[in-house]
């Protein structure tokens, strides 16, 4: 067959495929397509072994690759010369037929801008495009370029082609096409130069990824099969820019973060070499670098599948270490990572806590707040993903000072449990996990924002007790939930509904006023009522604006008024109450206004005052679940309780909501339940049954005659048998619900007054609290009877007589014992005390003088320490039980004005040192009364000055409860002035800063206040005034530093009220003025400017001021005023002792850097004008353990400090004591100082006591002073001699021999007192025989630390008990610590 043939430009004879006539120029270009698809026939039809005809077509492959072709301008044409030169280099592989490389430059060049053609899949060419790409991948023809010199040009371009043309239209087989004509390039080739890298890696910058995902895609599988010989190039491309700074490099150089995570997710092994360079990063001193390497770390350690923080350790704890970075938003960003991490990587966990901790205190509340949303949204996924610990953190943060951090760790935590407790989604064990929220949550209600209260009661409402469940379940939620809550929490859930149930009356009482005639009283009223209810409102500023405003949508809207009468009604129900809210919010919603603050601010009214859980309904379904636990058919133990103390708290429940919704247990049915309760064994049960029937049957005896009948019979029992509570609630009950009252109060009464016998005192302690409060409660009928048993029997019988001497000689050691081991006797004269108190405050009057005689009675109880008849039958304890029992009744007499009259300064006193008592639990108990009187304005103010003396006690935290109570009381009063416009009128028993004035005059007759210039008492005096002044002047509202200094000066302008003639009394009274002008003028800067009005003196503690003299002296010495300002002494003649170490016998050296130590404990109660370490009521926070209590005589306390060097090593410990002291510091801590003067100062004082003869130390009421430690020569002493009352004596220190014996002498009472017994009373002599010491008083041993009294506890936390501060200065050589007491000095009784 004969071949076409024709001649080429060089002269080479071309011969073309049968059929095909020669291609030239001058042909069409429809024939030309046309020839040219018959020579890509012929070519594609040829292999590599047909070597004849690859010689004949030699000239014409030569031929195609010609300008003519590469050029032309028609596509067609192009793509099937294209096509042509891609069989030729198939057929003629591996040589191509081209030798000249700009030849071969051209020709892919041109191949390559034809596979553009590969972008659209719908066109007639598109098969032959694939066949080139196919053709192209599969021989590899594009590795003929290595050998050229400018190759990279050709591969970047044929890489930007592919990725450009790629699209979601190709089918896989293009994709594998193109990866495995790029891959042979990359992996075949030397290297990838940069900017053939950049050709790849730009696929994967967001920018671009977001452009074309199939690129991404092309890309990330090129790289991944390509990874081992692309990671050199990758590497190096990081190297240059991370480490050298290089930029310019590449275009890319500013998106190598996101070509790191990126590369990351392809392949880990892409990375190995740059990872430590990350770590460089990490530790730059540009923030934003160190921040973009930390975000981008923090994915890469966050993804799912990553492996990367065990497999570089070192990396991950530098990115750790990035948690502390200074920058902001660096730690923010580890913070979020956190997240991320916990709920992908739990094992970090652990690694990841104490960074998280340290955060959770950092100083930006964004940062602490993320940290409280890491963690709680890793528990709302897994509770397993979130130890206890992290949890820890959240529960802090819920007392965060910024309301954004401690709302969102509050409703976090509520999250959490609901959906692990309420929902169990997680089983049991989890739910055991966090069922502490539910406490924590409720705590928070202490908190004195209202904020927090607010937020406590949408949790409360949404997720510890959903209201939108049905009633029956939720009610089973509240009954289990108040069944497993701890004490403080059901007092907060307690004070929850009593806040809104006195919101609730606020707002019917206002709807009341509406119903009133307009006047300008009732505008005041109503304008005070509001005030009342804005305060229970967030931000009371503005809730005051909206409910004016809101009053005055009242006022025009009488339908707005039914519906909120209808929500705050007793009868409305919980759906009823949905109802009047949607109404109430749908008028006053304002469609024109999306965010509507007003609206807001009601609806915040609104859901505190709606009956969201409890209605008659819910009350049917408490008392159904109740019985069912009573009859134990209940899930008790599924629910974590056992069944006695379901029932005990579903009666408690019941018992307080009796209270806010008494209305609602008026049903048959639920009394038939309660009568159940009142015959069990339990008496808690019944007596809380008692409440609930004495709060809620106001309509028994009309409506449920066979429940009256029923229940009568068992209130008498009660009364006559029960428990002291229950026959108080018996008592009280039938005095609320029964119409003949005095009949049943009779037969209670008579029959109890005649069984009185004191010689079984176990069977009088319920008679008498029934008699007590039948007295209390019906006076006028029981008036002659009462008043015959108190005189015959209570005071005659009882109290002057002790039948009993369990304890011969009084000497059981023990200060304090439970409850269950006092004697009956004691436990019947406490109920007598309280008895005496009920009838008194029953009568209201003094006509009969009783309230004289009962006060000089408690007031001898109080003189004699609690032994009234002084014949030493009763131990110390029960002592201790009389003392606080006759204290609190004088309080509350107090609280009766016309009691409060007849009270004597004296008696004032004397209940005032009760705080001060040996016995730590007396003055706990009797310092809580105390405040919950004032903080409820029944106390006179006279009486917050009893909390001055706080500062001598030697428990730290009962002094800080003391000012607790003092903050409290103040705040309640300022605030109360402020509400209550009629207050002004009478300020002088309201306004906090008129207790100075009492205070002077407490502290002036306190009977440790002996030596008029003495500077340790003058410091105690000045520690005391600093405890009340510091709390008064912590806000100069109003110029009130001047008004207190105005106060004090115009005391020295008077006398002493209670002995006017009696010079020494009155210059302690202007001595303790002038030390209180002190405090005020070191501790203030405008106490010298003007009174904003002229203050009033209390005429019962001050005589008028002499208008015809001025008093202007100063009573302190110059000595003692330079100490009391500078708390230093005055320069020492002798320089050379000031750098002298302190050394003493018994003393420990304390160099400077132990005073600074032991400042660690400082606290604002100190002294004022002190320097900061040596504040003295503080105590080291190296606290040494004792191994006694605080109420024990005699105690040998054991410390665990290494005792000093001692002369004689071989001496047993507990033959060593402390020589006496010539300084006393009443039990308080004197830290090291810091200057040298005060240096010298003790060095000279240790001097004098090594040298000079001792003065014994002076006890005092209930505080360790500076004392002796028991030695063998008191154990040996003559045990005939005198003991004065079972104290022991303090003895000379074996170690002093030289140094005289403190003498003890025994005082006849003749030589005492002369006291007249008056013939109307049974009179006694107070005088008792004591030992004494050179001041007249007398030396008690005190114990160390005593049980908390939980029962006593009110809202403030629970102080614990710890007596075991104790100065480091005073301990003896071998560790051992006397402390003593004081009691009241003789001269005190003899007034009395």
């Amino acid at each position: 067959m004969a071949f076409p043939q024709s001649k080429s430009a060089d002269g080479k004879i071309i011969i073309y495929p049968p059929g095909v006539k020669e291609i030239t120029d001058k042909i069409s270009n429809d024939e030309l397509v046309k020839r040219l698809k018959m020579v890509v026939k012929t070519f594609m039809d040829m292999d590599q072994d047909s070597e004849d005809e690859k010689q004949q077509y030699l000239p014409l492959a030569l031929h195609l690759a010609s300008e003519f072709f590469l050029r032309n301008p028609n596509k067609d044409v192009r793509l099937l010369v294209a096509c042509c030169l891609a069989d030729i280099f198939r057929i003629y592989a591996p040589e191509a037929p081209y030798t000249s490389h700009d030849k071969l430059k051209d020709i892919f060049m041109f191949i390559t801008r034809q596979l553009k053609g590969l972008e659209d899949t719908k066109s007639p060419q598109f098969n032959r495009y694939f066949y080139l790409l196919e053709n192209l991948a599969w021989v590899k023809s594009y590795n003929i370029c290595f050998e050229l010199e400018d190759c990279n040009e050709i591969f970047i371009q044929l890489f930007r082609t592919l990725f450009s043309v790629i699209n979601n239209s190709h089918n896989q087989k293009v994709q594998m096409h193109m990866l495995d004509l790029m891959s042979s390039i990359i992996m075949e080739g030397d290297g990838v130069t940069q900017d053939l890298l950049d050709s790849i890696l730009i696929n994967l910058i967001p920018a671009h990824k977001n452009m074309n995902k199939q690129a991404y895609d092309l890309a990330k599988v090129l790289l991944k099969r390509t990874a081992q010989t692309i990671e050199p190039c990758i590497a190096s491309f990081f190297n240059q820019v991370l480490v050298l700074g290089k930029s310019s490099v590449s275009d890319l150089s500013e998106h190598v973060f996101d070509l790191i995570m990126e590369l990351f997710a392809i392949d880990p092994h892409l990375l190995l070499s740059v990872m430590p360079q990350l770590e460089f990063k990490l530790k730059s001193n540009d923030g934003e670098e160190r921040l973009a390497v930390v975000r981008l770390l923090a994915k890469l350690f966050g993804a799912k599948d990553s492996e990367l923080a065990t497999q570089n350790r070192p990396l991950w704890q530098c990115f750790l270490g990035r948690f502390n970075d200074i920058h902001v938003p660096v730690r923010l960003e580890c913070v979020k990572f956190a997240s991320h991490c916990l709920m992908n990587h739990p094992d970090l966990a652990k690694d990841l806590t104490e960074y998280l901790k340290v955060r959770s205190h950092d100083p930006e509340e964004a940062i602490r707040h993320d940290v409280i949303v890491t963690i709680i949204t890793a528990g709302k996924k897994d509770l397993s993903l979130v130890n206890d610990q992290l949890l820890g953190f959240v529960r802090e943060r819920t007392l965060d000072k910024r309301w954004r951090v401690r709302k969102e760790a509050m409703m976090g935590l509520a999250q959490l449990y609901k959906k692990y407790c309420l929902h169990a989604e997680a089983g049991k064990e989890a739910a055991q996990k966090v069922n502490w929220i539910k406490d924590k949550l409720l705590h928070i209600y202490y908190q004195n924002s209202i904020d927090d209260k607010l937020l406590v009661e949408k949790i409360f409402a949404q997720y510890l007790v959903p209201h939108n469940l049905e009633t029956e379940e939720r009610m089973k939620c509240l009954y289990y939930l108040y069944a497993s809550l701890d004490p403080n929490a059901v007092k907060a859930l307690n004070e929850m509904w009593k806040c809104q149930n006195m919101l609730r009356s606020h707002v019917r009482e206002l709807l009341d006023l509406h119903k009133q005639p307009a006047s300008e009283a009732n505008n005041t009223a109503m304008f005070a009522k509001l005030m009342a209810i804005a305060k229970n409102l967030p931000d009371p500023g503005k809730a005051q604006d909206f409910m004016k405003k809101f009053n005055q949508v009242l006022g025009d809207d009488e339908r707005l008024r039914v519906q909120l009468e209808l929500l705050i009604s007793p009868a409305c129900s919980c759906k009823q109450a949905e109802v009047c809210v949607r109404e109430i919010t749908r008028k006053l919603a304002n469609p024109k206004q999306p965010t509507n603050p007003f609206l807001e601010m009601v609806k915040f009214l609104l859901e505190r005052i709606a009956p969201v859980h409890i209605d008659s309904e819910a009350i049917s379904s408490l008392v159904k679940l109740m019985n069912k636990s009573i009859e134990g058919t209940a899930d008790d133990e599924e629910e974590g309780v056992t069944p006695d103390s379901a029932i005990r708290a579903g009666l408690e429940l019941l018992k307080v909501l009796s209270f806010t919704h008494p209305t609602s247990f008026h049903s048959s049915e639920t009394y038939e339940s309660l009568l159940q309760c009142l015959k069990m064994e339990d008496d808690k049960v019944a007596e809380a049954a008692i409440q609930i029937f004495r709060n809620t049957g106001h309509k028994i005896e009309t409506d449920l005659l066979q429940i009256r009948s029923t229940l009568i019979p068992i209130l008498h029992q009660k009364a006559k048998r029960g428990t002291p509570r229950q026959a108080k609630q018996a008592v009280h009950c039938i005095h609320a619900i029964f119409t003949n009252k005095e009949v049943q109060l009779a037969q209670i009464f008579e029959p109890l007054s005649k069984s009185l016998n004191a010689d079984t005192p176990e069977q009088l302690i319920t008679p008498l609290v029934s008699l007590g409060h039948i007295a209390m409660l019906a006076p006028d009928q029981f008036a002659s009877p009462m008043k015959s048993v108190v005189a015959n029997f209570i005071v005659k019988d009882l109290l002057m007589n002790d039948r009993v001497c369990q304890f011969p000689g009084g000497k059981n050691g023990k200060l304090w014992t439970p409850n269950e081991e006092v004697s009956p006797e004691v436990l019947a004269k406490v109920q007598a005390i309280k008895l005496l108190v009920r009838w008194l405050l029953g009568m209201k009057n003094n006509q009969s003088k009783s309230a004289n005689s009962t006060l000089r009675l408690l007031s001898a109880m109080l003189v004699s320490e609690g032994d009234l008849t002084e014949q030493k039958k009763i131990s110390k304890s029960d002592m201790s039980r009389l003392r606080l029992a006759a204290g609190c009744a004088i309080l509350k007499l107090a609280q009766e004005p016309c009691y409060h009259e007849i009270i004597t300064p004296e008696q004032f006193q004397l209940c005032a040192l009760v705080i001060n008592d040996e016995c730590y639990q007396v003055r706990q108990i009797f310092a809580l009364k105390l405040h919950k009187a004032l903080g409820k304005l029944l106390l006179p103010l006279e009486y917050m000055a009893v909390f001055a003396l706080c500062a001598k006690d030697p428990v730290k935290e009962r002094r800080a409860h003391a000012r607790q109570c003092l903050l409290k009381n103040i705040s309640i009063r300022r605030e109360y002035i402020k509400q209550n416009p009629m207050a002004h009128e009478k300020l002088l028993s309201l306004l906090p800063e008129y207790v100075v004035p009492y205070t002077v005059h407490l502290l002036a007759h306190d009977p440790d206040f002996t030596k008029i210039q003495d500077i340790e008492q003058l410091r105690d005096i000045k520690e005391c005034l600093w405890f009340m002044l510091e709390v008064l002047m912590t806000k100069n509202e109003n110029n009130s530093h001047a008004f207190i200094r105005k106060m004090v000066e115009n005391i020295k302008q008077t006398k002493d009220a209670q002995a006017p003639d009696d010079g020494k009394m009155n210059e302690k009274l202007y001595i303790v003025c002038d030390v209180a002008l002190i405090v005020i003028t070191t501790k203030s800067t405008t106490y010298n400017l003007d009174s904003p009005k002229d203050p009033v003196l209390p005429t019962k503690f001050f005589t008028p001021p002499d208008k015809d003299s001025s008093n202007n002296k100063c009573y302190l010495s110059d000595e003692a005023k330079t100490l009391l300002l500078t708390g230093k002494p005055k320069p020492a003649t002798v320089l050379g002792t000031v750098n002298k170490p302190l050394s003493a016998a018994g003393r420990r050296p304390q160099d400077r850097a132990a005073g600074l130590e032991m400042g660690s404990n400082i606290s604002g109660n100190s002294e004022p004008s002190s320097p900061a370490p040596n504040r003295g009521r503080e105590q080291n926070s190296e606290v040494p353990e004792t191994e006694v209590s605080e109420n024990e005589e005699n105690p040998v306390i054991l410390l665990t400090v290494v005792p000093a060097k001692t002369e004689k090593k071989d001496e047993p410990v507990r033959n060593k004591s402390l020589p006496p002291q010539t300084s006393t510091e009443r039990g308080k801590k004197r830290t090291a100082p810091a200057g040298s003067e005060n240096i010298q100062q003790i060095t000279e004082e240790r001097k004098s006591e090594e040298s000079a003869a001792p003065v014994p130390p002076k006890a005092r009421r209930g505080r360790p002073p500076k004392a002796v430690s028991e030695s063998n020569t008191a154990k040996n002493s003559d045990p005939n001699k005198a003991a004065g009352r079972g104290r022991k004596r303090v003895a000379a220190s074996q170690e002093s021999p030289a140094e005289p014996e403190t003498t003890n002498v025994k005082v006849p009472k003749q030589q005492e007192t002369n006291v007249k017994r008056a013939s109307a009373q049974r009179q006694m002599d107070l005088q008792r025989i004591q030992v004494l010491d050179s001041d007249g008083y007398s030396v008690m041993d005190l114990e160390s630390t005593p049980e908390s009294s939980a029962e006593e506890l009110d809202l403030f936390k629970s102080c614990e008990s710890s007596q075991n501060e104790v100065d480091n200065t005073k301990l003896a050589e071998r560790g051992f610590l006397k402390v003593r007491r004081k009691s009241m000095p003789k001269g005190r009784r003899q007034r009395l």
